[in-house]
């Protein structure tokens, strides 16, 4: 008999997400926390940050929030730099492995 698959609530999701990408914390941290996958976490991760990337910045936003909001993102962009250009030969063409 097939294992049903968990099923969770949209709040929890973006609670979750959110943890994650607020406080800059691992997934696999938060995950074990939660006591949810770290693939489930990341799935959830991904689709809070392109949620969030897409959502323009308010004019009316105080200074203070929109500098901490841009540094953020910032943040974030910088991680994901850093991810990718791991994968990236020494060169810079192409992937680090080749089989």
């Amino acid at each position: 008999m097939p294992v049903k698959a968990k099923r969770y609530a949209p709040e929890f999701k973006e609670r979750a997400a959110r943890k994650v990408v607020d406080n800059s914390l691992p997934i696999a941290q938060v995950a074990r926390e939660l006591g949810v996958s770290g693939s489930t976490l990341a799935f959830w991760v991904k689709d809070y940050r392109k949620k969030l990337f897409l959502r323009p910045l308010s004019p009316d936003i105080p200074s203070q929030v929109l500098i901490r909001e841009l540094e953020r993102r910032n943040r974030e962009l910088e991680m994901e730099n850093a991810f990718l250009r791991r994968g990236l030969r020494r060169d810079g063409v192409g992937p680090a492995f080749m089989p």
